[in-house]
């Protein structure tokens, strides 16, 4: 499934499941939608490690320390039934880890260049991402293994994670900002062939999709991952119950340092109807 990795499917449907969405701040909130949208009749929770936000700045042994040591807790006190990490650096860094410790299945979430190789008809591309993912060999090896015909633009975007997390606490940064962060995704070719299709390669920049369509030079694509996340976690734990509006979202943060009024009113648009801290302080090597 194009932007989704995951582990082997579960035998039977589960009516009325718990799905845990996990992430290291407020982007998997564009995941939880589409999971919700897909699964209604879920109980879901959201869980936003945001005591060691962002996992960008962490070293990859500390990240897997910290995501197995969190995770752990988790499923301890909650049981899900499937466990979405919404999460891009996560995804690629801790999932190996995560599957050979725990016997709870896991979704993830890789950039979704597959996809944005079949839809671009100028074949010029951009991987717009975390510093982080851009560096990793697992990316090029993606953009190598379904971009060969592409001339793929990687960006590896220094703020837009904060600038999204703002965004949502009511404190939105000036476009200035947002364009100077996106400007490099915008390439012409000496030909003239010309960018068309851009991957949302990190799940806080759909947060932020409004205003980069605004924001944008010329009309392109946006590829966001999480509708083929939903739909693996569909595939996984069957379609369900349809009804009338999904069931509330119980979210969990690790630190809370930044909940305020602006941002649980956020949340509570976001169906996030009860939000607890479960505190789980960085421990740094």
């Amino acid at each position: 499934m194009a932007g989704a990795t995951f582990a082997a499917a579960s035998p039977a449907s589960l009516r009325e499941p718990t799905i845990l969405v996990f992430d290291s701040g407020l982007g998997g909130l564009t995941v939880l939608e589409q999971v919700r949208a897909a699964r209604p009749d879920a109980r879901t929770l959201y869980c936003a490690d945001d005591a060691a936000f962002p996992y960008g700045a962490l070293s990859e042994p500390v990240l897997v320390e910290r995501v197995l040591a969190v995770m752990e807790r988790l499923l301890a006190l909650h049981a899900p039934d499937l466990v979405v990490i919404a999460c891009n650096t996560a995804s690629t860094v801790v999932l190996p880890a995560l599957r050979q410790r725990f016997v709870t299945p896991f979704v993830g979430v890789v950039p979704p260049i597959k996809p944005a190789a079949a839809l671009s008809r100028s074949k010029v591309v951009t991987l717009l991402a975390t510093p982080g993912t851009v560096a990793r060999s697992y990316t090029r090896d993606l953009v190598a293994t379904y971009a060969g015909d592409c001339a793929v633009t990687l960006v590896g975007a220094p703020n837009l994670a904060r600038y999204a997390e703002a965004e949502m606490a009511g404190e939105p940064v000036a476009d200035a900002a947002l364009a100077a962060e996106i400007a490099p995704c915008f390439r012409t070719l000496e030909d003239g062939r010309r960018t068309d299709v851009i991957c949302l390669s990190c799940t806080h920049y759909p947060l932020l999709l409004p205003r980069f369509e605004a924001l944008a030079p010329w009309l392109v694509g946006w590829i966001d991952p999480a509708p083929a996340i939903a739909r693996r976690v569909v595939q996984l734990l069957g379609p369900g119950e349809a009804r009338d509006r999904p069931q509330p979202v119980q979210g969990i943060f690790t630190g809370g340092a930044g909940l305020n009024p602006a941002l649980e009113r956020s949340l509570a648009r976001r169906g996030l109807a009860e939000i607890g801290v479960e505190v789980l302080p960085l421990r740094r090597a």
